[in-house]
Order: C-alpha cells, then sequence, then structure tokens
C-alpha cells in the first residue's frame, strides 16, 4: 500500500467539501443525497430496483459517447489519456422513458413519485452524476497510485525466501483482483442516481445494515490513524539518517510530526491534486535509484544492526550474502527466525496490496461503471510486475540484509540522504491526506453521528476541527514512538485492518450479498409508490433458499473469509511475537528513546 494516495484528486469532488453543493434556488441537494445514502429504511430489494434503472441509463449514455467520439485512431486514443473527464448529459424523467422501456419496464416505473425533499428529479440525477467524469483508464492510473508501494517487497522476500515470497505475492495478488472484482460486483446492483454508493461502508449499510457501516467506519479511522502513525515513523527514520544520527530519534519524530500538525489544519484539498502525479513520480525515481545503487554497493550494515542488532554491532557484521529458494533458516534473514520470519513477510505483502478500502470512491467517479473490470484488472497486473521485478532484484543483491524501507537500505550517504529527503516530500503529502480523511471518518461518523457533535460548516464545528488536529497527530505519534519498529508496526497494522479491507471484508459482503440477490424470484415485484416489496418468505427460510442458489461461489466465498481471519490472526501473532523481540533488546530503540532503529 503505497504512501503516496492518488486519492488526493478524489477530493475535488464536491461531495467530499466541506460545504453542500446547493443546486439552482434554495435545495441542498447534497444534502439530501447524504441523507438517502444512510436511509436505513430503504430495503436491500429498494436499492436494486433504481439500480437497474441507472444502469440502463449509463449505457444508453456510453453508447451515445461512443458513437460521438467516432472511429478509435492512434491519436485519438493518446490524446483522450491526456483529456479532462465530460460529463454525459442528464437524462430527464420523460427522456429516460426509452430506456425503461427496453429494460421491460413501464412509465410508471421508470419515474416514480416520491417526496424528495423538494428537489425535482432532474436536479437530484445532475447532482447525483456530478463528478461521474472518469474513464477507466483513469480508475487505472487512481488504483495503481494508490495501491503501489513496493519499497517493503525486497525486505518481505528476506523474510520468505524466492519460493514462498513469489507464490504469497501471487496469491494474495490474485485475491485482491477478485476482492475487488467483488466490491465493483455489490456496486453496480446497488448504486443509483436516487441512492447514490460513495464510501466502502456504504456496502455493508446496504447488505448488512446500519451496525455493519458504523463497525467499517470506525475500523477506517483506526487503520488511518495507525497509517499515520508508520509514517511518522518512517519519515522519522528518514531525518534520523541525513542528520548521521546526531538528531535524537523523538526529536526526528516531533519534527515530522509538527509539519503534519501545520498541514492538517487544510480541511479541503482541492488544489493539492497535482501533488498525487508529482508523489508518483518521485516514487519511481526511487524505485531506479534504490535498484542502480544497490546493484553496485553493499547494503546499509549500520541502519540493520540498529533494528535488529546488539549495540555491539557483531549480529549482522558485513559477510557473504545469502539468497534462499525456500524459507530462510533461523536467523538468516533480518528480525526472522523461520516461519514466524515467513508470517512477518506475509504481512508486508498483504501491507503490499492494501487500498480496497478506496474502490467504491474510486467507482463513484466513473462515468460508465460497467468497465471497472479494466482498470482493475490492468492495475493489478502492472502493481505484481512491479513487486516482482523490484523485490527480486533488490533481494538478490542484498540478500539477508535487505531493510525495510528499501531506501533506508543504501550504505552510500549521498544516494540515501537524496533518496530520504524525496520520501519525506512524499510522505508528508501522504501523512496529509491520510490525516485528512482520518479525521473527517472520525468526526463524521463517530462525533458528529454518535455522539450528535456539530456538522464541520458551522462555527463549532470548525474550531473542533482545529482541536482535532493536534490531538490526532499528537495520537500517531505516541502510537509510534511507543513502538519503533517500522517493519513490525506496519506488519500488525496490515494483518489488524488492512487484511480485513482487502480480503475479510470483501468476501463477507459477498457472501451476504449473493444470498439476498439470489433470494429474489421473478414473482417478487417492488412497488415504488408504497416501497413494499411482495416477499414470498422472510428470515432464515430466505437465507437458505438464496445460498442454495449458487452454493458453489457462497461456499467459497465463506471458506475465504475464514481463511483470511486465520490469515489474520497468524499475521497479529507474527507482528506481536517481533515486536516483543524488539522490545528484548534487539533493537537500539526504545520505547521515547533518543537512539534510532535506522542510524
Amino acid at each position: 500500500m503505497t504512501t503516496n494516495l492518488s486519492s488526493l484528486a478524489l477530493e475535488a469532488d464536491p461531495r467530499n467539501s466541506d460545504h453542500p453543493v446547493v443546486a439552482t434556488g434554495k435545495h441542498p441537494i447534497e444534502t439530501e443525497l447524504l441523507k438517502a445514502s444512510h436511509d436505513h429504511t430503504v430495503t436491500f430489494e429498494e436499492y436494486a430496483y433504481y439500480a437497474a434503472f441507472t444502469r440502463a441509463e449509463e449505457k444508453e449514455a456510453n453508447e451515445r459517447h461512443v458513437a460521438a467520439a467516432g472511429p478509435k485512431t492512434i491519436k485519438s486514443v493518446i490524446m483522450s489519456r491526456f483529456s479532462k473527464g465530460t460529463q454525459e448529459p442528464t437524462n430527464t424523467p420523460s427522456e429516460s422513458l426509452s430506456t425503461g422501456e427496453k429494460n421491460g419496464l413501464d412509465e410508471k416505473t421508470t419515474s416514480p413519485d416520491r417526496n424528495l425533499g423538494n428537489v425535482t428529479d432532474s436536479e437530484w440525477k445532475n447532482a447525483s452524476r456530478a463528478v461521474r467524469t472518469a474513464g477507466w483508464s483513469s480508475v487505472f492510473y487512481l488504483i495503481t497510485t494508490d495501491i503501489l508501494g513496493p519499497f517493503s517487497v525486497p525486505w518481505a522476500f528476506a523474510q520468505m525466501g524466492y519460493g514462498p515470497g513469489i507464490a504469497l505475492y501471487t496469491v494474495f495478488g490474485g485475491l485482491a483482483l477478485y476482492s475487488g472484482l467483488q466490491l465493483w460486483k455489490v456496486f453496480m446492483f446497488l448504486d443509483s442516481d436516487r441512492y447514490p454508493m460513495k464510501s466502502y461502508a456504504d456496502t455493508f449499510f446496504r447488505v448488512y445494515g446500519r451496525w455493519a457501516r458504523h463497525g467499517i467506519n470506525i475500523l477506517q479511522a483506526i487503520q488511518l490513524l495507525f497509517t499515520v502513525s508508520i509514517l511518522i515513523l518512517s519519515n522519522g527514520q528518514s531525518i534520523s539518517q541525513v542528520s548521521k544520527g546526531n538528531l535524537c530519534f523523538i526529536a526526528c519524530l516531533v519534527i515530522f510530526m509538527a509539519a503534519g500538525m501545520i498541514i492538517g489544519q487544510i480541511r479541503t484539498l482541492q488544489r493539492f491534486g497535482w501533488l498525487a502525479n508529482f508523489a508518483v513520480w518521485i516514487n519511481v525515481l526511487i524505485i531506479f535509484i534504490c535498484m542502480g545503487v544497490a546493484a553496485n554497493s553493499a547494503p546499509n550494515f549500520k541502519a540493520i544492526t540498529a533494528s535488529y542488532g546488539g549495540d555491539d554491532g557483531t549480529l549482522f557484521a558485513p559477510g557473504p550474502i545469502h539468497r534462499y529458494a525456500g524459507t530462510p533458516p533461523n536467523g538468516a534473514a533480518t528480525g526472522g527466525n523461520g516461519f514466524t520470519g515467513s508470517l512477518n513477510g506475509l504481512n508486508q505483502a498483504v501491507y503490499s496490496y492494501g487500498g480496497a478500502m478506496l474502490f467504491i470512491s474510486f467507482l463513484s467517479e466513473m462515468r460508465h461503471p460497467w468497465d471497472f473490470w479494466k482498470g482493475v484488472i490492468v492495475a493489478d497486473i502492472f502493481i505484481y510486475v512491479c513487486y516482482m521485478f523490484f523485490g527480486i532484484f533488490v533481494y538478490s543483491y542484498q540478500g539477508q540484509y535487505t531493510y525495510n524501507p528499501a531506501p533506508q537500505s543504501l550504505s552510500p550517504y549521498a544516494w540515501q540522504t537524496a533518496t530520504n529527503i524525496m520520501n519525506i516530500v512524499t510522505g508528508l503529502i501522504a501523512a496529509a491526506l491520510y490525516g485528512n480523511i482520518g479525521i473527517k471518518v472520525a468526526y463524521v461518523e463517530v462525533f458528529q453521528e454518535l455522539l450528535n457533535a456539530p456538522p464541520l460548516t458551522s462555527t463549532a464545528g470548525k474550531w473542533l476541527w482545529v482541536a482535532m488536529v493536534p490531538a490526532y497527530w499528537a495520537l500517531a505519534f505516541v502510537v509510534c514512538a511507543a513502538i519503533p519498529s517500522f517493519s513490525y508496526i506496519s506488519g500488525l497494522v496490515g494483518a489488524l485492518c488492512i487484511l480485513q479491507f482487502t480480503y475479510t471484508f470483501p468476501a463477507i459482503l459477498a457472501f451476504g450479498f449473493q444470498i439476498q440477490k439470489d433470494a429474489m424470484t421473478a414473482e417478487e415485484q417492488f412497488d415504488p409508490a408504497t416501497r413494499t416489496y411482495s416477499y414470498v418468505d422472510r428470515g432464515y427460510k430466505r437465507w437458505v433458499r438464496g445460498f442454495k442458489v449458487k452454493w458453489h461461489l457462497n461456499s467459497f466465498n465463506m471458506f475465504y473469509f475464514l481463511g483470511a481471519l486465520c490469515t489474520a490472526a497468524l499475521g497479529i501473532y507474527s507482528s506481536c511475537l517481533g515486536l516483543m523481540s524488539a522490545f528484548d533488546g534487539a533493537s537500539q530503540a526504545t520505547s521515547f528513546g533518543c537512539k534510532s532503529p535506522s542510524a
């Protein structure tokens, strides 16, 4: 999971801004859209009913768009990749009748009457589709820059060896693709102009209810807090290396935390979209520098000993470099001890593929969401190839002395400093974004909804934001200062949070969704006038009947869910053992101490 989220670009979405979008007149359409998205009286079947119309209209609009674009040429393909997104004109209710007729829907059901809070149906649709302009190539870019984060991959190979490393990164990459496609499937069936889906938690709200949405949002807030902690720790190590260890490590962490507190006061990041592209190219440059330097210089024995060795520097003194086809023997890899070391490497594989949490946000930006499968498949293949090439390349040159993150494993001080400074810049960009999103999630979903705090747009809400930013960053600082072990704390976050969002949650979501979808029969009908559905059965009997329709797929999803839970348990166990070994004296760094784990 990269520390340079491309979702900076998504901050331009007016639905994520601090001020609701107001339509022509005095109708707060955006406020009504948000209420509709979280209306607990809407049933699964009603979501599906309106989603069918939206998908049909999107298909018709896409056909018009393709016809207007004319035949594809090399020039048109290249130009389209660099053009701005275009918004399709929204059909009025009368214009959408042709779509309804094509899908066997009559005029009444195509445009049912409903109180939309004094907002016309046309205004409602225009507001809902206001930012649906992205194509699948844009989504490929967003997914790639969101997930791609290869700097832990060489260390993971040092923990697991070539064979297990390649196997696990292949399996987890394939399962991450499957999870992404399941989220896409749920979005296509339940998202509509009437009830737009905008966040990961919305999928669980529509399949399992309010309790699931609150649980997802709370865990998301926790993950973002830990992610900010990891960024403070990683960039604190970079600052420490730049200072050659002459600066107290806690001071290094405080410097980065203070910078984050200042930038964190920005409540909206619309003007920061270009920073995402800047950060991506810096990352690419760091990758090439790491490979070139690793191939022509020795590993950073000083950093390795500081993290995993004793004060005498004997544990990881310079010696022959070893690479292993299978699991390295005890003590052969930095911080590894056979099976536990392999589990720590597995945690990094999980961390590397994290990013599904933002897929729903990407889908909500698409002009034609059906094309999402193209973007996610191409992105997953590209990310997998990058991980394999970079991980195997660096591990082949540094062997058991590979360090995490990779830029800090370079021994020449000049190159080490250059990559550290670039990493600090991109890390600060990412930390500002993660902190912004994390505070908003915590505030809106926890404080505002559960504790009735004032809206962020109010004066009281703005002052609470000002107070929450330093409190949030201070809490993240306490976490990383108390546990100054980058590989193990990032692995713990991967097992505790990221694995759930990328593997565990999509599996159980697909399980519940598929059963409810297959339980719907041709005899059952939804009445838009009364908002009632003619169920043939309810409760346990309905779930059993829905399970039997595609029992093989449902069984796989349940097996996948249980397997992900077991993997999470093993990952948490191995990370805790690693943290315990770090506190037992293997590392020079101590909680809230001055000694650096990287210098």
